[in-house]
């Protein structure tokens, strides 16, 4: 089945079936992405190194911990 034929079988759905695949379709999508984030900030990850970069960022005193740098007053 080619994209062409994908296109015109979904563009002959009514229209509660398009809105079902479309959330379906979503879903698909967004479980690739937490799959990803979770590869990328795991052990080794590409993602880890920016998180050691803020703990010692906070371990430092350079920044506070967001929940913390909510109630911290800027003057």
């Amino acid at each position: 089945m080619t994209v062409e034929a994908i296109k015109q079988a979904i563009a002959d759905l009514p229209e509660n079936e398009r809105r079902s695949l479309a959330a379906w379709l979503h879903e698909f999508d967004y479980d690739d992405w937490d799959r990803e984030m979770a590869k990328d900030f795991s052990t080794g990850g590409r993602g880890m190194g920016l998180v050691e970069k803020v703990r010692r960022d906070v371990a430092s005193g350079r920044a506070v911990p967001f929940d913390e740098g909510r109630t911290v007053s800027r003057r």
